[in-house]
């Protein structure tokens, strides 16, 4: 049997045909406009759906589920998305309904970060391990717990949102109305912020030389890059990073203790140029000293909200 996976954003709706062994058949992508209703859009994903599983050369008896990971606050019981901020028309959205009008198929619901850390526990860096937290350090800083092979989420299904825990009290203004919120020091969002300001402040530093003057060009790459070449501005931006980080990280660890600790999303990219200095600050902060916790950088990059979705059904979610 196979699944379909899918991952909701308010850019694209990715889709693919993922295997029992977490293998992408096919793969395809549509343009979500995110301004329409919830039933034009959720029409277009169940058509995205339907081509992909004849572009695998497969009839809908072989699909065993569609799951669909998404922003927000789903109801999973009932397969609507009860919230969900970057949608113009998906408050309460129904979901499993819609897509049922289209598709005889079994419909699973998840938060997108919560797909995308069930996707790397199952088949990507946690696989070894059954209990595993995933930070998605992506425009925001999303947070995933899986215990013993099932998502938590909390009693009502709002939790695991690491980014929104405050690790500087009336700090940055955060994106969700509190102010000095993880996600505001340790998103990719925070290090472009931080880069641009330091390329404005210092005409000398590196940024500016990398990107001919345009500060909309900057990312988190022309940062770290201008860190490895020694410029002293982008060092400052780097470090300051990696230390909220590592707070942020530390709290977690405290708190929950996995077994393994995936860090995913664009910033992950920087691999041990970015595990090594962070594992530093951790080993000094943890409670207990030594942190026992594993922490590993994400195996399955865009791929894993996908995949994860997919098996919401396998695990029964």
């Amino acid at each position: 049997m196979y699944y379909v996976g899918v991952d909701l954003g308010g850019t694209s709706i990715k889709a693919a045909i993922v295997s029992e062994e977490g293998k992408i058949l096919v793969k395809d992508s549509v343009p979500t406009y995110a301004e329409r209703s919830s039933g034009e859009i959720l029409k277009d994903m169940a058509m995205l759906i339907k081509g992909l599983i004849s572009d695998a050369g497969l009839s809908e008896d072989q699909i065993q589920s569609i799951g669909v990971g998404s922003p927000g606050t789903p109801d999973v019981k009932n397969g609507v998305l009860l919230y969900a901020n970057n949608f113009a028309d998906f408050n309460n959205a129904p979901i499993r309904a819609e897509l049922q009008k289209y598709l005889d198929l079994p419909v699973y619901l998840e938060n997108d970060a919560n797909a995308a850390a069930l996707g790397e526990s199952m088949v990507g860096a946690g696989r070894e391990y059954g209990n595993c937290v995933a930070v998605t350090l992506g425009t925001g800083v999303g947070g995933g717990i899986i215990i013993d092979g099932k998502v938590y989420a909390g009693s009502f299904h709002g939790g695991a949102e690491l980014g929104h825990t405050v690790i500087e009290v009336g700090g940055e203004q955060c994106s969700c109305g509190r102010k000095g919120c993880w996600e505001a020091y340790s998103s990719a969002t925070a290090i472009i912020r931080d880069g641009r300001i330091a390329a404005a402040r210092y005409p000398k530093c590196l940024i500016n030389e990398y990107v001919d003057g345009d500060l909309s060009k900057v990312n988190a790459k022309v940062v770290f890059d201008a860190y490895h070449e020694g410029d002293e501005y982008a060092k400052e931006v780097v470090e300051r990073y990696i230390k909220y980080l590592a707070i942020g990280i530390v709290n977690t660890i405290n708190l929950l203790e996995p077994e393994v600790l995936v860090i995913g999303g664009g910033v992950s990219a920087q691999k041990d140029n970015l595990l090594n200095p962070l594992m530093e600050y951790v080993k000094g902060e943890v409670y207990g000293g030594e942190p026992k916790t594993k922490i590993k950088i994400a195996e399955l990059g865009n791929d894993a909200g996908l995949i994860g979705a997919a098996f919401l059904g396998k695990i029964g979610n």
